[in-house]
């Protein structure tokens, strides 16, 4: 109960540790967002991952094997109901129907087992007595106890048969015991790997007790940083709120007051034009006169020059030239008279008289007082600001008080000592879990020593017999290493039969044990249907829906099972949403906008802004607009204007003319007529240059001038009216339906305040839920709890069965394959014996060739052979096997 207690406590800390509150420091304008920095967290050490590298391949054959035996999928509901049952209930109403289902549902599950588990049960009953009767029957002289081989035709073929299966077979049964000792060995290496997973926890559980209150001192202090937003925003109320007023006031406001000030533009320009069309109708009027004039002139002198004789003379070349010229002189003439053209001073006057009161410097007033919107506002709603600013500090000081309620570093000292004292009784631990390891790996090694015994006597007996066999050698007279080769067979025949029932004893024991943990607790937790099993609605109690909350919290109906906690960790997530601490204490309430909505709102209830006093453009500035609309530049004639400056300066293109001249003139003889002509011509570009070109120029003035004023004029009643309008509506809107918009920005302001509460207020939330006191360290407690139990123990042990069965089990052929191989390397007391050589080819061919002689043919004297009939084998040797004949041979 204490690590619960403790880590209730530590929470009640984390939903209500000091706020740190610091003098207000004045930041610029948050960019839409709040930044509050990252967490500080500490990092976990823990890796709960095992790779168990070659030995794995090890494992993974004796998962094959168990998924062999067991290939039935993990019997959810056959364990929920086993669970749900008491024990005791079935054994003692065992009789009854749905008892009876259910034993018969675990006896088809476990089916595999049984049935392997049966096997070594009889295996081990069954080899002893096999052995206790082989050796009563050995000595007995059957069962191979005969020291008396019989000859074979195949005898070399059966003995390396022999040799190689009962090598093959030792060489298994060594895979078995190497497996076995692997096994053995790594689940001793594995402890040193042991302690520092758990000395890796432990060190994890203490960086989340002691970065726990750090996190949540900071959670509480970064309270600060929307203060301080907020109270920016409070000083900067004019740029903010004002702001947003005179921006959504000045789409009415700023195009009436430019339209105003256009118009004091055009009066201006109004004025120039008038200006222009004066002065240039008096140059215009007197520049045509001399025009005229001295064309006048010229065009006399042309006539004069052209009544010359030479042009009368038809004879003459230059009569067409000067015909020619004399049809042309009337164009020499000018084509506009500005003379009948009326003047523009009336109309100038009154422009003048117009301009003498400054439109310009009047709108700009009108738009100095309208940009004075925020400074107004923020005069207006100044107690408003300082009712929000007592605000924050009462919000500020109520987390303060809250907060100190709850004994945090007691708790927090608690959850320490606890952690303290486990970590002292595993250190305690680790001396006597040393001590019975020791012991296991002496009774493990002893038992894969009995093993290698059996094989050190196979293999050397396999040597010796192997490197000692003398093919030409009789059954009687073989060697020593052959016969010491039989001998260490026969010997570890009986060893096996000594030890191979308590190895096949131990092998079913673990069997039956590692492999149900494998199967029933190890794959389940690695497919998370463990899970499932233990998040059974009423599993541990029949009131209890979920038995986690039941047990912390006595609320049963929480919806806090071990899947999610374990997930939840596993993904280190916070440990007060994953464990659900909200029923111990829930902070939602200090975390709830709501109240903090309600204050603020009420601080600007009420709020209202006066913005009479701002006169977009006064009396005077509009008079001065119905002046400029009554001057009367509509009154001009501008047709007539128009129509004199459609016609031109002259008739013809004076220059052209004189071009014309200059090329009559070269087609003429020589004489007064072409020296007349020449200067004439000359007098005439000098007209075009002084005269006619400044005219034109001046016409093209006064044609935009009058343009100028006929787009004026044209409709400027109704375009003083629109402005006029325009105005009004814009005065309207700012002295007496800025309300609307006010309150609407009021409100967006209002949200932006509030909003740096729900900013802060979900960055705590989700901080609280992922980075704040992750609970890593508690899946990794169970993660390191599975490697230690299936991974290191479960795996090693199954492991170990499965070579030492592997080898146990065969060692049965090889009994029998030692059994039978020895006959051929033991040296026997008899052999077969033929007197009739001549029957036997074989006998005829070199003595000794098949491996076997006849003593007396070699002259020596068998004292057992000599005192028997030579034809008394079948009464001496009753089992030997009769001479073979030729055909049988």
């Amino acid at each position: 109960m204490v690590w619960k207690t403790g880590l209730v406590l530590l929470w009640w800390g984390l939903a209500h540790g000091e706020v740190q509150e610091t003098e207000p420091i004045i930041s610029p304008p948050a960019a839409g967002s709040l930044d509050f920095g990252v967490v500080p967290a500490g990092l976990y050490d823990t890796v709960a991952h095992y790779e168990p590298g070659p030995v794995g391949i090890l494992f993974n054959m004796m998962h094959a094997f168990l998924h062999v035996v067991q290939p039935n999928q993990f019997p959810e509901d056959l364990v929920i109901q086993v669970a749900k049952d008491k024990f005791g209930s079935i054994q003692s109403e065992y009789q009854k129907p749905e008892n009876v289902v259910l034993t018969l549902q675990v006896i088809y599950y476990e089916v595999g087992f049984v049935a392997c588990a049966a096997l070594g049960l009889l295996f081990a009953v069954l080899l002893p007595l096999v052995g206790l009767f082989f050796c009563l029957c050995r000595c007995c002289d059957n069962c191979g106890g005969e020291m008396h081989q019989r000859q074979k035709k195949n005898a070399e073929c059966q003995r390396g048969l022999l040799t190689t299966l009962l090598l093959t077979t030792t060489f298994i049964i060594t895979a078995g015991v190497l497996c076995a000792y692997a096994a053995n060995q790594n689940l001793s290496s594995q402890l040193k790997t042991m302690r520092r997973l758990v000395n890796s926890n432990l060190r994890d559980l203490y960086t989340f007790v002691n970065d726990t209150p750090v996190q949540i001192d900071y959670l509480i202090s970064q309270y600060g940083t929307a203060k301080n937003q907020v109270l920016w925003d409070l000083d900067n109320v004019d740029l903010l709120l004002g702001g947003r007023i005179h921006e959504e006031l000045g789409k009415d406001v700023r195009p009436a007051l430019d339209g105003a000030l256009n118009m004091a533009g055009v009066m201006r320009d109004t004025r120039q034009a008038l200006e222009n069309v004066s002065v240039a109708l008096g140059v215009l009027q007197e520049g045509t006169g001399q025009l005229q004039f001295n064309l006048s002139v010229v065009r006399a002198g042309l006539r004069e020059t052209l009544d010359d004789p030479a042009c009368a003379d038809v004879s003459f070349s230059t009569s067409p030239l000067c015909l020619s010229i004399q049809r042309s002189l009337d164009q020499l003439d000018v084509s506009a008279n500005f003379t009948g053209l009326p003047n523009v001073t009336q109309q100038l006057v009154r422009v003048n008289n117009v301009l003498k009161t400054d439109l310009s410097r009047i709108v700009r007033k009108g738009l100095s007082a309208f940009n004075n919107t925020p400074a107004m506002v923020a005069d207006q709603t100044r107690s408003k600001a300082a009712g929000v600013r007592d605000l924050l500090d009462g919000i500020g000081s109520n987390i303060t008080g809250f907060s100190r309620l709850f004994p945090v570093q007691s708790s927090l000292t608690n959850l320490t000592v606890f952690i303290n004292h486990m970590h002292s009784k595993i250190e305690d631990t680790y001396p006597e879990i040393d001590l019975m390891d020791f012991y296991r790996w002496i009774g493990c090694t002893t038992l894969c020593c009995m093993v290698a015994l059996i094989l050190a006597f196979n293999f050397l007996g396999l040597l010796c017999g192997i490197l000692g066999y003398d093919r030409h050698a009789s059954p009687t007279t073989r060697g020593c290493v052959s016969n010491t080769g039989g001998n260490l067979l026969m010997a570890g025949v009986g060893f096996s039969f000594l030890f191979s029932w308590v190895l096949m004893g131990v092998v079913t024991a673990l069997f039956v044990v590692g492999g149900n943990v494998e199967k029933l607790v190890c794959e389940p937790f690695h497919s998370r249907q463990l899970f499932k099993v233990l998040d059974t609605p009423y599993l541990v109690n029949p009131e209890w829906r979920n038995f986690i909350p039941g047990y912390l919290y006595h609320d049963p109906e929480v919806d806090l099972t071990v899947e999610n906690l374990y997930s939840n960790c596993k993904m280190n997530r916070g440990v007060y949403p994953a464990l659900h601490l909200d029923k111990v204490f829930n902070i939602l309430p200090l975390l709830n906008t709501s109240m903090y909505t309600k204050d603020v709102s009420h601080n600007f209830e009420g709020m209202k802004i006066d913005l009479r006093s701002i006169t977009l453009l006064d009396s005077e500035g509009k008079q001065n607009l119905l002046s400029f609309a009554e001057t009367g530049i509509g009154e001009i004639n501008f047709a007539a204007y128009l129509e004199e400056l459609n016609k031109g300066v002259t008739h013809i293109d004076l220059l052209s003319f004189a071009n014309d001249l200059n090329t009559h003139t070269h087609n003429m003889d020589e004489g007064s007529l072409k020296t007349s002509v020449k200067d004439l011509t000359s007098v005439l570009r000098q007209i075009y240059v002084t005269q006619v070109v400044p005219v034109q120029q001046f016409m093209d003035t006064l044609n935009q001038s009058i343009r100028f004023l006929e787009s004026t004029a044209s409709d400027l009643h109704s375009k003083v009216s629109d402005i006029l309008m325009a105005i009004d509506a814009a005065q309207f809107l700012v002295s007496q339906n800025a309300t609307f918009i006010f309150n609407q920005e009021t409100e967006t302001y209002k949200l932006t305040i509030i909003g740096y509460f729900q900013q802060y207020i979900d960055w705590v939330k989700t901080s609280l839920e992922m980075e704040v006191a992750p609970c890593k360290p508690l899946s990794n407690i169970v993660d390191t709890a599975e490697i230690l139990a299936c991974s290191f123990l479960m795996d090693s042990m199954n492991t170990f069965w499965f070579g030492l069965g592997c080898s146990a089990l065969f060692l049965l052929p090889s009994i029998i394959l030692a059994v039978r191989l020895a006959k051929f390397y033991r040296r026997m007391d008899t052999e077969d014996v033929y007197d009739d050589i001549e029957t036997i080819p074989m006998k005829t061919m070199e003595i000794g060739n098949n491996g076997y002689y006849n003593e007396r043919l070699q002259g020596v004297q068998n004292p057992v052979m000599t005192s028997l009939p030579a034809y008394d084998t079948m009464n001496r040797f009753p089992r030997a096997s009769a001479p073979p004949r030729h055909a049988d041979w």
